[in-house]
């Protein structure tokens, strides 16, 4: 048998490839939309990519699966299990609880798994040449390491009310059942820690069922349901914006995007005429360099690995946008965009210096300013954060405005007197702080240190 695990740590999202050498045959579950890497690693192995699976419809990226199909020609085989309104509307091989997929000499028993979404399927791996006894079971956002799936997507994402408690008690009784494997039987989940799938994930790639069964909180409620279900739906992270449009791209036939797709490198004229037609610009530089100068108007989400999650919360997919980004980035932001389904790239420039404009540059302040500012009654902090880091330890007197929801929620923070932001460490704020110049706050301060040094600190914190 061959095995490889690909994994993308913009989106701390796992995909497989499992190969018969014997039969030259290879089956890809869970596959990232920018699905070169596994006919690279098939061409590498001379295996044929036969096979192609999913363990549900995912919701926080743009499944490859189609891609992939319409490559090599080999056939999609997905759940059928699950209520009609969640079935997949497109062509496939189905499946139910104990099918079993036949790779060369391996087999992959199908396991129904609801919890985390109702057809929710995991594959139980046995390779048959060794043993008749199973080894792996790739369990997508049902187990994952330390954690299980978050039930309350599809009721927070994809707007279908009541589903979450229904889900959770779901995932109560497919953990029971989950428990009666193997304890040898290594687990192979479909996300690692930084993912919004779950709230607390392990930052090791794989576990076994045995050590899940003494480490997991999940396995500590075995005949509690109530507190699991409680425990479970607690504290969960916002789950970004665009997981709801791909929950529905990754359900319906839609059109594909089989290579990485080049973009243009924009003159100034183009640009002028795009930034004058309304277009978005987003600034992928690090933080430093846009504070120290950026167009007015613009919008700093840093080309790092958490691009393309808040790339998620702050585009709409039906807008074209402009990059400012070197050449040689390009075709890294542009494999992070298309894994979410941000096609919509219109041309990208490098040298904001070079377009005639005169730059804006930020307000950063540092924590003796920020302390002689706080508690003053003509300012206003906000923490922009996430909700379970607020009510953990916020600054006293901190106002909290989500970062990612930040241009719903303008009528909470004052144009009338000064505003200090911060998040973390800074990334947050500094899309923070562009977002509000953006929108005509110009009495804004970010002290980009942020929570990190003010706890570290030893400063006051207030909880809840």
């Amino acid at each position: 048998m061959y095995f490889q695990h690909v994994y993308d740590k913009t989106l701390a999202q796992a995909s497989y490839f499992i190969g018969c050498q014997a039969k030259g045959e290879a089956i890809v579950i869970d596959a990232q939309r920018d699905m070169d890497v596994y006919l690279e690693i098939a061409k590498q192995n001379n295996m044929k990519i036969t096979h192609i699976a999913e363990t549900h419809i995912h919701a926080d990226f743009l499944s490859g699966s189609r891609e992939l199909a319409a490559v090599t020609g080999a056939k999609m085989y997905l759940s059928d299990e699950g209520p009609a309104e969640w079935q997949y509307e497109f062509d496939h091989e189905g499946l139910k609880h104990g099918d079993k997929i036949t790779v060369g000499n391996l087999s992959l028993e199908v396991l129904h798994t609801p919890g985390h979404t109702p057809e929710s399927i995991s594959f139980l791996l046995t390779d048959h040449p060794a043993t008749d006894h199973p080894v792996m079971v790739f369990t997508g956002d049902f187990v994952f390491v330390g954690d299980v799936g978050r039930p309350d997507l599809l009721e927070k994402a994809a707007g279908i009310a009541g589903t979450q408690e229904q889900g959770a008690k779901q995932m109560y009784e497919s953990i029971q059942r989950f428990a009666e494997l193997p304890e040898y039987v290594q687990v192979w989940p479909g996300h690692g820690a930084g993912s919004a799938c779950g709230k607390a994930l392990g930052s090791v790639p794989s576990s076994t069922v045995g050590y899940e069964k003494i480490r997991s909180w999940a396995f500590q409620f075995a005949t509690d349901q109530k507190g699991f279900v409680d425990y479970l739906l607690d504290g969960q992270p916002e789950p970004p914006k665009y997981f709801a449009m791909m929950k529905h791209l990754n359900k319906v036939d839609r059109p594909l995007l089989v290579e990485v797709p080049k973009h243009t490198k924009l003159s100034k004229d183009q640009f002028l005429q795009a930034q004058q037609d309304g277009l978005k610009v987003i600034d992928t530089r690090n933080k430093v360099d846009f504070a120290n100068g950026f167009l007015p108007g613009s919008i700093n989400i840093q080309g790092n690995n958490s691009f393309s999650t808040w790339a998620g919360w702050i585009l709409d997919y039906q807008e074209q946008f402009v990059l400012v980004a070197k050449e040689s980035d390009m075709e890294d932001l542009t494999r992070k965009l298309m894994r979410i389904g941000l096609d919509n790239i219109y041309g990208f420039i490098e040298d904001v210096s070079s377009l005639g404009q005169e730059l804006q540059t930020a307000d950063l302040i540092g924590l003796e300013e920020f302390k002689d500012l706080l508690g003053k009654e003509e300012v206003q902090v906000v923490d922009v954060r996430n909700t379970t880091e607020f009510q953990t330890g916020h600054v006293p007197g901190a106002d909290h405005v989500f970062v990612g929801t930040l241009e719903n929620n303008l009528d909470k923070i004052s144009k009338n007197k000064p505003v200090l932001i911060h998040c973390q460490s800074g990334d947050r704020a500094a899309i923070a702080y562009s977002l509000l110049r953006k929108n005509g706050f110009d009495q804004v301060k970010n002290y980009s240190a942020g929570m990190k040094e003010w706890k570290a600190l030893g400063n006051e914190i207030v909880t809840k």
